[in-house]
């Protein structure tokens, strides 16, 4: 039996939590909930229905390093995409302030690794 429900997927420590919840919600379909240190994308259909990506004001903030053994990047997100709109999907994440730091080598892998505005890694990979 569980002693816990799971309703906020993740916290992310960010320096401007508005900023970042707003670039997950466009990239996820979410709505972006409240303002200041402590800000939510909560989602109303889809795989994340009723989960919450929260973010939170970290004075001080020091984004992973990708790739790095000395400032791993403790996790990332993995999001999916069918393979014929995985540019379609670059370029807007990229639009939307992400930073791609390693392609899918040609082709050769199913997944290319992005930092999001404040640093965090997360893959578009092929569905």
């Amino acid at each position: 039996m569980a002693i816990t429900t799971l309703k906020t997927v993740v916290v992310l420590d960010c320096p401007e939590p508005g900023k970042l919840a707003e670039f997950y919600a466009r990239m996820l379909g979410g709505r972006v909930e409240g303002e200041g240190r402590w800000v939510e994308v909560t989602f109303d259909s889809g795989a994340l229905r009723g989960r919450t990506l929260a973010f939170q004001e970290a004075p001080g903030h020091v984004p992973p390093q990708w790739p790095s053994a000395e400032h791993s990047q403790q996790f990332h997100f993995d999001f999916y995409v069918p393979r014929e709109e995985l540019d379609a999907a670059e370029r807007e994440a990229l639009e939307l302030g992400a930073r791609l730091v390693e392609g899918d080598d040609g082709g050769k892998r199913d997944f290319r690794v992005y930092l999001d505005p404040a640093g965090h890694p997360f893959c578009l990979c092929v569905d």
